[in-house]
């Protein structure tokens, strides 16, 4: 089977990771945040590894920045509902710092995606 080259990124392979923890941990949230935060974070989630994906593809170092720069963004957007996650009881404070840690992460390794092809232009 072949794959493609997103499929071999770190950053790629760790919002996937991510995004099956959130999947996971937003299970137990309340029922009535299912359309509401729930549903925020899980889009937030997918939204990282679909940007690297989309950016991998791009043929100019200026069109991936931009899909990585948005993938960076909505992991922003998902560690401000962790927050409010916590704020709000819905997770215990391990949770958080996991996930959290889990966020840094991916977005260090989306900066290191921008840091290298940055150079190309």
């Amino acid at each position: 089977m072949y794959s493609y080259s997103f499929e071999k990124l770190g950053a790629w392979q760790s919002a996937r990771s991510l995004t099956k923890n959130i999947y996971i941990i937003t299970n137990a949230f309340p029922n009535d945040e299912k359309f509401g935060l729930v549903s925020q974070m899980r889009r937030a989630a997918i939204s990282i590894s679909s940007n690297i994906a989309e950016g991998s593809s791009r043929k100019t170092a200026k069109d991936q920045t931009r899909f990585y720069n948005i993938a960076y963004s909505s992991g922003l957007e998902l560690l401000s509902q962790l927050i409010l996650s916590l704020d709000l009881q819905f997770i215990d404070e391990t949770t958080y710092n996991n996930l959290r840690e889990d966020i840094e992460k991916v977005t260090r390794q989306i900066n290191g995606l921008v840091k290298s092809i940055s150079k190309t232009y």
